[in-house]
């Protein structure tokens, strides 16, 4: 007689929680967004942890469906978020547009389209329809024709939630990389760079290392601006007088964070092992290193906000769009980050509540004593 198979405890556990209602925005339809999506969700096993809500049109689906030949690929057709269903992929019907699909072509269309999806999304969010929303690419050219008046996603979340200043961090395991300033001309990094802005942003990674991440007491380093680290003053005097004086504060904060380290010898050693996060001053000095390393699993996470978004680390890659070449594994890491973190903040919500509050008595006693 066979024997029945078995149920891991790590099964059992997954089963035990509850699903997370994901949504996913589609992003620029003419990208690798749609690719990546279809091909993160095709494995029915995820469906035992999430229920995914794709924020697009259900012809766009279908055409990526039918060039992927994936016949089994299953999904139902939903008007609005109130009548998704758990066990199913469930793409919500945000245009009724006869949709052009052209992969690999930057047009208007594609950020027309890309702007309906993240604004439903963005809406059901809103009002307690999803849980988290995990975003795919679009091109800030084509969503600024459609009127998107935002540098890119972070920008928008934050505005949309209230949050004066959202935090964006480069996740891979272990190797978490946040970023003072993200999409603004290398010029003008240096008058951006105050010593409140660094502290903030210190503070606001620990916050989110903590909550987030689940990390108790986290070590912080934090780069300078300028090759080598300025050198003492002789390449620039923004790390002694800003950069350093920041640091310092926070860790007169209770947070701890050291620098400022140089950048090229900081990733090219490993010294990043000794660090749960990396604080860099500008884009490109800590998202090279980080897309050179990690590429092809790296997660866009946005901290800092209310809500939990992340998104994959790369961009709508025209040039490989309806080639089938597109690797899905950025966007199912950012699907699983994202479940995570909304995981992580419940908990953390737990453990740092006050689980005995006194009574008027005892704490009458108390004043006594």
């Amino acid at each position: 007689m066979d024997k029945e198979p078995q149920v891991t405890n790590k099964e059992k556990e997954v089963s035990q929680k509850p699903l997370v209602k994901v949504g996913l925005t589609v992003g620029d339809i003419n990208g690798i967004g749609p690719e990546v999506l279809i091909k993160a969700l095709k494995d029915n096993r995820i469906l035992t942890d999430i229920i995914p809500v794709v924020y697009g049109s259900n012809k766009v689906v279908s055409f990526y469906k039918k060039q992927l030949n994936l016949h089994d690929f299953n999904y139902q057709t939903c008007k609005s978020a109130d009548e998704i269903a758990p066990k199913k992929i469930n793409v919500v019907n945000v245009w009724q547009d006869e949709t052009e699909v052209e992969p690999g072509q930057s047009n208007a269309n594609g950020g027309k389209y890309a702007l309906l999806s993240l604004e439903a999304a963005t809406k059901d969010l809103a009002s307690g329809k999803i849980d988290v929303i995990v975003t795919a690419p679009f091109s800030k050219e084509n969503v600024a024709k459609a009127g998107f008046e935002f540098p890119g996603h972070t920008e928008y979340l934050a505005e949309m939630s209230g949050a004066k200043e959202a935090l964006m961090i480069l996740v891979s395991g272990s190797l978490r990389v946040a970023l003072v300033t993200t999409h603004i001309p290398v010029k003008e990094i240096s008058n951006k760079l105050s010593k409140e802005l660094i502290v903030q942003k210190i503070e606001a990674f620990e916050q989110s290392l903590k909550k987030d991440f689940c990390l108790v007491k986290p070590k912080i380093a934090v780069f300078g601006l300028n090759p080598h680290a300025g050198e003492n003053g002789k390449i620039g005097e923004e790390e002694q007088q800003i950069i350093a004086p920041a640091i310092q504060q926070a860790r007169q904060n209770g947070i701890l964070a050291f620098g400022p380290y140089a950048a090229d010898g900081f990733f090219g050693s490993n010294a990043r092992q000794q660090y749960d996060g990396v604080l860099a001053m500008y884009h490109d000095q800590g998202l090279a290193a980080f897309k050179a390393l990690c590429f092809e699993d790296g997660v866009n996470f946005t901290a800092g906000l209310p809500i939990v978004r992340t998104s994959p680390d790369h961009g709508t890659a025209f040039d490989i769009a309806g080639k089938q070449l597109a690797d899905e594994q950025s966007m199912r890491s950012a699907i699983y980050l994202a479940v995570d973190a909304y995981r992580n903040r419940k908990i953390y919500k737990e453990i740092t509540a006050n689980p005995l509050p006194f009574s008027k008595d005892e704490k009458g006693r108390k004043e006594q004593d």
